[in-house]
């Protein structure tokens, strides 16, 4: 009832009725400490900085909410299939919590067109969008508890953005299936990951080089040595790996060895 009655003057009226608005606009509520979401909206590259030299950014709301969004994947996933194994629901919930996932449901609900950041278009700001979803659910999780951002996130966002039966039947652990697939044919494969010591940002940026019996057949660059491990393996292929996939991959090896017997 209080909600009700509050909404219409907070979005009307006051400093902050932009941030008022901007909340209900995407979640349907009214905040408590409208503080919390505006802090959710700065990215590190936009910081505030204190008299002491310290920095307020969205860092730590984004630290809170990427666990509260995963605890709270957990439970939808539990719910939703009662039938199914964990190693099926940990695929799932990291397809769900991925920075791709993220980014897009936070452009799906305009949370992008608010975000403060002095972005200069490389590849590590491509992410700023879902780090600040993290960030925002880290605020509605301190501003009304976990019971309620339990709910807001699966019925408010999950079941209108996500379609779990496809999300379920998508490809991304490329590694694991290439490696799989050099066991099966009895090739050594390789990962050759390091830092980008020529990249200058606030994030650390990696990239990755797979190799098949020596042979460099891939490359990938990623905030992460899983991500740009997983990027080199994709890049094997531009499709999913299947039988056809395989045997192309296997042709490309093919030609690669020929090539390196006649250069010698």
């Amino acid at each position: 009832m209080l909600d009700f009655l509050l909404r219409p003057l907070h979005r009307r009226f006051g400093k902050d009725k932009a941030y008022y608005q901007m909340i209900d606009d995407m979640f349907g509520f009214v905040p408590n400490n409208i503080e919390l979401y505006k802090l959710a909206l700065i990215h590190k590259s936009a910081s505030l900085v204190l008299e002491d030299g310290n920095q307020i950014n969205n860092e730590r709301l984004e630290f809170l909410g990427d666990a509260v969004i995963e605890a709270v994947t957990s439970d939808y996933l539990f719910i939703e299939f009662p039938d199914r194994q964990e190693g099926f629901m940990t695929q799932l919930r990291s397809k769900i919590v991925s920075r791709q996932s993220l980014n897009e449901i936070a452009r799906r609900i305009g949370l992008d067109t608010h975000i403060i950041s002095h972005s200069n278009g490389n590849i590590t700001q491509k992410h700023i969008y879902g780090d600040a979803f993290e960030a925002m659910m880290g605020a509605i999780y301190l501003d009304q508890g976990y019971e309620f951002v339990n709910r807001l996130l699966i019925n408010n966002v999950y079941y209108r953005y996500l379609d779990l039966e496809d999300l379920s039947k998508e490809e991304t652990d490329f590694k694991s299936r290439l490696i799989e697939w050099c066991q099966k044919h009895r090739y050594t494969i390789e990962f050759r990951t390091s830092g980008d010591r020529t990249h200058h940002d606030s994030h650390a940026r990696f990239r990755s080089v797979v190799l098949i019996d020596g042979i460099e057949v891939g490359h990938g660059v990623g905030e992460s040595k899983k991500e740009a491990e997983q990027q080199a393996a994709h890049s094997v292929s531009a499709a999913p790996i299947s039988d056809q996939t395989c045997a192309d991959i296997l042709d490309k090896y093919d030609r690669l060895r020929a090539n390196e017997t006649a250069a010698r």
